[in-house]
């Protein structure tokens, strides 16, 4: 009978609150469901399944519009609100990006600082190339690591990524090499953004830039929404990924290497790209 008015309710209240109310278990809840479907009574007990099975391939992360896009792909016939009503009886939520947390540049230098050349041009699939990059933190048990990121605004892959305990000059450069060295080649006079953090100014770097046919440009000072690219991926690794404290260094490098390579460009949808993968956007960008 518990099972019975938790299936009933389930459209009105939460599923997790109305089995913790009654002391049962969503699995028994589930198994219910299957045994009333297997009577005919739940026409959408195959489409729960694979549901629930999206949900945990996300990680968890994602909501309705990205589950059902899924859906669709997996050949179901189904609209939003439908997709919203069996997500709230299944008791399954995405998780919202939380704003930014502010970060700290190293801008009062005396280093040559470049023009803002990008001007906010983020449109993915754009015929003009730009990478982008920044630096943010990342907090683990034995100290922080500093990860600097490259990212292409056309198709808002990872292309390279740079992981250290310090924040010297070349982690930065280390990044970019990384991309280069990846099968990413920019080709000439391809815009390359960032903030204006000194090791973005340093020598060295922009030898490295000039050396590999970049046109460097930098946000204008104190404003973040000039590399709002970058700072949106870090938003959503730090919501996704790096929302805690990692126990050791080793591990924060192998959670963010799986998330990279694993989870964000491969199979991660992303709203830009018309819920596609970054991987699966820079395919159709090729092949166009």
């Amino acid at each position: 009978m518990r099972y019975a008015f938790v299936a009933r309710e389930r459209t009105h209240f939460p599923v997790e609150v109305l089995c913790r109310l009654l002391g049962v278990a969503r699995s028994g809840l589930h198994d219910y469901l299957r045994r009333q479907a297997a009577r005919g009574e739940d026409p959408d007990v195959g489409l729960r399944q694979e549901l629930r099975r999206c949900h945990r391939a996300s990680r968890g992360l994602y909501g309705r519009p990205k589950l059902v896009k899924d859906l669709r792909e997996l050949g179901h016939v189904i609209g939003p609100k439908r997709v919203a009503r069996l997500m709230r009886e299944e008791g399954l939520r995405g998780r919202s990006k939380g704003r930014a947390r502010p970060r700290t540049t190293h801008s009062d230098h005396a280093r040559p600082v470049a023009a803002n050349l990008l001007e906010r041009r983020f449109e993915v699939g754009a015929p003009a190339a730009a990478w982008v990059s920044d630096i943010t933190y990342i907090d683990t048990r034995e100290g922080w690591l500093y990860l600097a990121v490259v990212l292409s605004v056309q198709t808002r892959q990872v292309l390279g990524y740079s992981l250290a305990d310090r924040m010297p000059d070349d982690l930065v450069e280390n990044a970019v090499l990384n991309a280069w060295h990846r099968g990413s080649p920019a080709g000439k006079d391809v815009l390359f953004h960032s903030d204006r953090g000194s090791q973005y100014a340093s020598g060295q770097f922009r030898r490295t830039l000039t050396a590999l046919g970049f046109v460097q440009s930098m946000s204008r000072k104190g404003n973040c929404w000039d590399n709002a690219v970058a700072e949106s991926f870090f938003a959503t690794l730090k919501n996704e990924e790096a929302s805690g404290v990692y126990p050791t260094k080793a591990a924060a490098h192998a959670g963010i290497a799986n998330y990279i390579h694993g989870f964000y460009n491969p199979t991660r949808r992303h709203s830009a790209l018309g819920y596609l993968s970054p991987d699966q956007y820079a395919r159709k960008l090729n092949a166009a």
